[in-house]
């Protein structure tokens, strides 16, 4: 059974006046080990109520997911969201990778994807591999061309139902779906102009603005 690290913390506000801090730092099968509050790592199964008014709902390689007032979130590597301000626009705080990059755990069309936070990507752009798992019939979109390392490639322009990255989600964004050269989804500005991006030392937090 091999554990898995992450460095992920997920801040939830707990009623008005109490926000907890759950850390994974590490992954089993139906097994997540919890940081609650600074406190010491301890394991919960799925299915297990978790201090703070959080129950564990599942565990898989994409991370842990901590259901809290009905709503579900996925915690990930390098991902940070943040619930305090209840009545406020959602928002997401990431951290970058070991290269820099920051890389997301999300969803689209409510399935579960990991992209890489790309500001030169003027759509959300996606490999046909991940859009066929999706469900996304992108034949059907409006066929046209991409430059590629490798020449010329098809791609095609479509709508996507939903984008939800943290707490932010978004309907009918913009997305193109490669056939070659590309190997992970790019989460370009399609999405990202519809945040706001604010940048503090290494974090990057998406605030949604409609």
């Amino acid at each position: 059974m091999r554990s898995t690290t992450l460095l992920a913390t997920f801040l939830l506000s707990i009623g008005t006046a109490h926000a907890a801090d759950v850390s994974v730092v590490g992954l089993f099968p139906n097994k997540a080990v919890l940081v609650i509050d600074g406190s010491s790592p301890k394991t919960y199964s799925v299915g297990a109520n978790i201090p703070g008014g959080f129950k564990l709902v599942a565990v898989n390689e994409g991370g842990a997911t901590i259901e809290s007032n009905g709503k579900r979130q996925t915690i990930a590597l390098g991902e940070h969201v943040n619930r305090t301000a209840a009545s406020g626009p959602a928002s997401v705080t990431l951290k970058p990778d070991g290269q820099g990059h920051y890389m997301v755990q999300g969803q689209i069309n409510g399935g579960s994807v990991r992209m890489l936070l790309d500001t030169g990507a003027t759509l959300i752009a996606m490999p046909a591999s991940d859009a066929t798992r999706l469900g996304i019939n992108y034949r059907s979109g409006q066929p046209t061309y991409v430059n590629t390392a490798n020449g010329v490639a098809p791609a095609y322009k479509v709508r996507l139902n939903t984008v939800k990255v943290g707490d932010i989600e978004l309907n009918q964004v913009d997305a193109m779906v490669q056939e070659q050269g590309l190997p992970i989804i790019l989460l370009g500005m399609s999405f990202l102009n519809r945040t706001e991006m604010r940048r503090e030392g290494e974090q990057m937090t998406l605030t949604k603005r409609f």
